[in-house]
């Protein structure tokens, strides 16, 4: 297991930071809950193999098609985000709900770890697989076509507001269907600000405005088939690729474990205010 970081200190800017090789069993470890409440996020290393992430890969791909064929531009009220590629064809770079819409997704959602996660969020915490966005895949290109290139400072809590809700502590869980290195941008986030007061969670940074690296930020770097969950409360952002075109593309999906009201939402649903903000900044 290579060397945690030390308690109270925090890397300088865009340094790749060393994490615990965890694996993940049928529940969080001691060890593992205990980095993960402090840092305020974890890694796990292979929690699929990469030929199953490759799978999940190609079942995006197909995903992709059906909804670039259908000339949607919307699935349960969540706007899709589509970029051009050199070529001119297009991609989707943000897809809502893909576990509604793939069997290769709901299967992904039914490994029985998910729970041992669930045990670590807290009692009633649930998959969020019909409310907010569902299970989400971002694909970041940097390419002159592409809108998801990066993705400014932000919390995900703060989407608790534009449902009326009181902001809460609520876990993302990405997983990673291609390799993540530093040359294809990626996470970054500031470690323990999700034990932040309210005042900081709204006003530390501007939304989505701000991408510039910040010198305390940690950069998760990770695999195909590895896992990451971290606080909705943390600050993070997106960093821009250096590589550009089909060389700096970085497929992830993100799922929200969740308490509270239950929300389904469906085909009739409203976009969220939410979505309207990213787009005046351009997102």
């Amino acid at each position: 297991m290579s060397d945690a970081p030390e308690t109270g200190t925090l890397p300088r800017a865009n340094r790749v930071i060393s994490i615990p090789h965890f694996e993940l069993g049928d529940r969080l470890s001691a060890e593992q809950s205990d980095f993960f409440e402090t840092y305020g996020f974890i890694r796990f290393k292979g929690f699929v193999a990469r030929a199953r992430a490759a799978e999940l890969h190609a079942a995006m791909n197909e995903i992709d098609r059906a909804l670039v064929a259908s000339r949607v531009d919307k699935v349960n009220g969540v706007p899709l985000i589509f970029g051009r590629r050199a070529d001119g064809t297009r991609y989707l770079q943000r897809i809502p709900f893909a576990s509604l819409q793939h069997p290769a997704f709901r299967e992904f959602l039914r490994d029985p770890r998910f729970r041992g996660i669930l045990e670590t969020a807290g009692t009633g915490y649930r998959i969020g697989e019909e409310e907010r966005d569902g299970l989400v895949i971002n694909r970041f290109r940097n390419e002159p076509g592409a809108r998801y290139k990066r993705l400014g400072w932000h919390t995900d809590s703060l989407r608790d507001l534009f449902y009326l809700e009181k902001p809460r502590r609520y876990l993302n869980v990405g997983f990673y269907l291609t390799d993540s290195p530093p040359e294809v941008g990626g996470l970054r986030l500031l470690p323990c600000t999700h034990n932040q007061p309210i005042s900081s969670l709204l006003l530390r940074k501007r939304y989505f405005i701000d991408d510039r690296p910040d010198p305390d930020e940690f950069a998760v770097t990770a695999e195909a088939g590895d896992l990451t969950i971290h606080d909705g409360r943390l600050w993070h952002r997106t960093a821009l690729a250096t590589l550009h075109g089909d060389a700096s593309e970085r497929c992830v999906s993100y799922l929200p474990l969740m308490d509270g009201p239950l929300k389904r939402k469906h085909a009739g649903s409203s976009t969220p205010l939410y979505f309207r903000l990213k787009k005046l900044v351009g997102y």
